[in-house]
């Protein structure tokens, strides 16, 4: 087995054991917040023959160990409980809300895309008047909070041109672009800001790099040297830089989905909290961070396979 398979296996068993630690820090988390006794209860006056009906039906007396293995067996089987609140399965309010969040995040990572890593290249490659404008640009994208670019955005756009809705996800493809539009975008601007300025710093550290000066003195076109010796030897940091970035969209959904009134999974897990809906609370919070594990975990396979010594420690010559 070589350097990079064990490497990958051993991130492998990481991911395993970080999601397991995870699992147990969000059900004790979750515990710790409150008596759930008020929900279950459904906002009637709680007898005690009732509230030992609950505290047996849901194992609240039992030790916590026994109860987050309850869960976790449960939720390793497909049962992720019953909402408290919405007396539903989790995953039944889930998975509708979560293709939301979903579509949310492809189009912002889109924008980032475009806006991020274009302004980047743009800011390393162009001059120094480029250079500062992108800077000047990317420091007031990093000072805006998310929630004050919303309402901007919802303030100029929605409530003074009228050119989009202010509420709701939209039906269908193109209703659907058109409500998520504006969320996206105060959710894109802080990440474009960051990712313009890694993927400049990345870029010009590889444009002075000795290796690019080579290629250079051979004469190989300029847009090769960008594209195979610039480009792709800054593509494993972009790539773990990007993974990252793409799960902290799902957590900072939150914020727009509420401010644009989007049922996503990230204003479901603010009211489940509010409400003390621990199931989905629990779940939705194991979602998250099960997807910021993988997303990295895959930016490292990427980033292998692009250039094995970005995971085996070396530096590409």
């Amino acid at each position: 087995m070589n350097t990079v398979a064990r490497t990958l296996l051993g991130r492998l068993g990481g991911l395993v054991l970080t999601l397991f630690l995870a699992s147990i820090v969000i059900f004790s988390a979750t515990l710790l917040a409150g008596d759930p006794l008020a929900a279950l209860a459904g906002g009637a006056k709680p007898t005690p023959e009732l509230i030992g009906q609950i505290r047996a039906s849901y194992h609240l007396d039992d030790p916590l160990w026994t109860r987050y293995w309850l869960w976790l067996t449960a939720a390793l089987h497909g049962d992720f409980g019953t909402s408290f609140v919405y007396k539903t399965d989790v995953m039944t309010l889930i998975a509708p809300r979560f293709a939301i969040t979903l579509e949310l995040v492809l189009l912002t990572v889109i924008l980032i895309l475009v806006f991020g890593v274009g302004s980047g290249i743009l800011a390393a490659i162009r001059g120094r008047a480029v250079d500062r404008t992108v800077s000047i640009l990317t420091s007031l994208g990093m000072a805006l909070p998310t929630f004050v670019v919303a309402i901007l955005l919802i303030w100029i756009f929605a409530k003074t041109l009228g050119w989009f809705p202010v509420y709701g996800a939209g039906t269908g493809v193109w209703d659907r672009a058109w409500h998520l539009f504006l969320p996206a975008v105060s959710l894109a601007v802080l990440f474009i800001a960051y990712i313009s300025r890694v993927t400049r710093s990345s870029l010009v550290a590889q444009l002075h790099s000795e290796h690019v000066d080579t290629a250079r003195v051979r004469g190989i076109p300029r847009s090769r040297v960008f594209t195979v010796h610039v480009f792709r030897n800054a593509s494993p940091q972009l790539l773990a830089i990007a993974g990252t970035t793409i799960a902290g969209l799902f957590a900072a959904s939150a914020i727009a989905e509420v401010a644009f009134g989007i049922g996503g999974i990230g204003s479901l897990l603010v009211q489940a909290a509010s409400r003390a809906d621990l199931p989905v609370v629990q779940i939705v919070s194991l979602i998250l961070v099960t997807i910021f594990v993988v997303l990295n975990a895959l930016a490292d396979l990427v980033s292998a396979l692009i250039d094995p010594s970005s995971i085996s420690g070396g530096s590409r010559a």
